[in-house]
């Protein structure tokens, strides 16, 4: 074969090429993302329509029914199932591998489009979007402590902006927290005795609550820009809002509406160990290292805890690359281990240089295939190291073949290169 004709005559040049494959492959091997999964992508794709005081039943016929009709005609869709709650409807959409998820989203969107005009007008547009498994959160991060809630959300919204920083990170998202509120309960009564309408009154607040622009003003060799700060700071601000004048008398806000200074209505709880807590999920983009993020985020955290007050506490209460670094040793250990009995078994009844050159050749070949790996943009994870594993036994298999009939043609009467030569060829 020529290939390895022209390997045996330069071997100067093979063992420089050997020397450079092993300063790249180390460090293809060092650079590489770690993962505990490839990320293949599967077009998921789930509807959400919101049919707020609605039966199960209702939304099924009313909603689920309509939407599944119109998605029956898409192609390449490998399964749909849908559910119906009261006041939801949720339907998952499931292509085949072969369709790019950007054309799975249009085609669902597409058909979505279609059945809006059998729905219902009262419910909310229906919300489509992608599953991306490769999205699910890396890292989890509990916030807890003796202080009040409004408190832990600031602690909880400063650690989310410092975390967003992290390079590889894509968003990281806020469950359990309540969010502050400036609630107005309007008196139905106080309301018609002035004469007023309560969507008037949502009217009027949005256009108070706005910081204006005066323009500007240069005088000789300043220019500055005016602006009129009009914003609502305290909920007292907003009782003391003129709502109309009647009979010369001014009527506020105050007189027919009470302001609460509360939280929002809770979409999220999060406990750890039987104590409300506020949760960071962190979410990695495609193709980081999450070993790398991972060590990144706990070093912020560190840096947090520094300047947190007493009695908050951040708690790491789940963490994948812990599981990708037990995954990833353990079959290096299995690489590793294979290498050195395969040494010892050779060298047992091939002798010393025979073995070496096969044992040699299981580092060189990986070293090789962690180049070939990061050039193709593919991770570390457990199926390409698992897929070295497998392939190390047929490596080695042709290896003690080839030097093994070398050592033939050798008794032959063939001399070192010559036998090199043929008993590769054959």
């Amino acid at each position: 074969m020529l290939l390895t004709d022209l390997s045996i005559r330069n071997r100067t040049t093979v063992a420089v090429l050997g020397f450079i494959i092993v300063l790249l492959g180390g460090y293809s091997y060092v650079t590489l993302p770690r993962e505990a999964f490839p990320d293949i992508p599967i077009p998921y794709i789930m509807i959400t329509t919101i049919y707020e005081g609605v039966s199960p039943e209702d939304v099924e016929t009313a909603v689920t029914m309509k939407i599944e009709k119109e998605l029956s005609g898409i192609r390449d869709v490998k399964e749909v199932l849908s559910s119906s709650a009261e006041g939801m409807s949720l339907i998952s959409v499931e292509f085949t591998p072969n369709v790019p998820t950007e054309v799975a989203l249009q085609r669902v969107r597409d058909r979505v489009d279609l059945a809006k005009g059998e729905l219902p007008q009262e419910i909310e547009e229906p919300v489509i979007k992608e599953i991306n498994i490769a999205e699910f959160p890396v890292i989890q991060i509990s916030v807890s402590g003796d202080v009040s809630p409004f408190q832990l959300k600031e602690i909880a919204d400063d650690m989310e902006d410092a975390l967003e920083m992290v390079p590889g990170v894509l968003k990281v998202d806020v469950e359990g927290a309540l969010e502050r509120e400036i609630r107005l309960e309007m008196d139905p009564d106080r309301v018609a005795q002035y004469n007023l309408t309560i969507p008037e009154i949502l009217a009027l607040i949005p256009s108070e609550n706005v910081n204006i622009s005066a323009g500007g003003v240069e005088t000789r060799g300043t220019k500055f820009n005016v602006r009129v700060p009009a914003e609502f700071v305290t909920p007292e601000e907003v009782d003391h809002l003129l709502l109309a004048v009647r009979d010369g008398r001014p009527i506020y806000l105050a007189d027919v509406a009470t302001v609460r200074d509360t939280f929002k209505d809770r979409e999220s709880i999060s406990r750890l160990n039987g104590r409300e807590n506020v949760t960071l999920l962190v979410r990695k983009r495609v193709g980081a290292n999450v070993v790398r993020v991972s060590d990144m985020v706990k070093a912020v955290v560190e840096q947090a805890r520094k300047q947190i007050p007493g009695g908050v506490q951040f708690d790491v209460i789940y963490d994948m690359s812990k599981y990708i670094r037990n995954t990833v040793a353990d079959l290096e250990n299995n690489i590793l281990a294979a290498l050195v009995l395969v040494a010892a078994v050779l060298m047992l009844f091939m002798g010393w240089r025979p073995s070496t050159i096969v044992a040699m050749i299981i580092p060189l070949s990986m070293l090789v295939t962690f180049c070939l790996i990061q050039a193709l943009g593919f991770t570390l994870n457990m199926i390409v190291l698992f897929s070295l594993i497998l392939v190390l036994g047929m490596l080695v298999d042709n290896a003690i073949v080839i030097v093994e009939n070398i050592y033939r043609h050798m008794q032959l009467g063939y001399n070192r290169l010559d036998a090199a030569i043929l008993g590769a060829r054959e």
